[in-house]
């Protein structure tokens, strides 16, 4: 069931890469969070937490479109409690969130 959830984002994902910015393939890597930042698991998975450290070195400002709501025009509802605290589940250090203020 969750193998195809997770297909399923992805390609929601694929199709409305024209309407997001640049960080549509990293959003689409941080796929196996998916489950944890809409509240259906209670912890992230080993693959989620490498991929969200992967994107905290190579496009940290992604990491604000989904605390933006970013997931909502692809029929994707992000908990905000559990997207902010994925970073201290997966012992991963992130920049502020103060720094997306402002940024889309």
């Amino acid at each position: 069931m969750a193998t195809c959830l997770v297909l399923a984002v992805v390609a929601m994902l694929c199709a409305g890469a024209t309407a997001q910015s640049g960080c549509t393939s990293v959003l689409i890597s941080l796929s196996p969070c998916l489950s944890y930042m809409t509240g259906n698991s209670s912890t992230p998975s080993q693959q989620c937490c490498t991929q969200l450290a992967n994107v905290v070195l190579s496009s940290p400002q992604c990491l604000c479109e989904v605390l933006n709501g970013g997931g909502s025009s692809l029929g994707i509802t992000i908990n905000q409690t559990q997207a902010l605290a994925l970073p201290g589940s997966c012992n991963v250090q992130t920049p502020p969130i103060s720094s997306c203020n402002g940024n889309n």
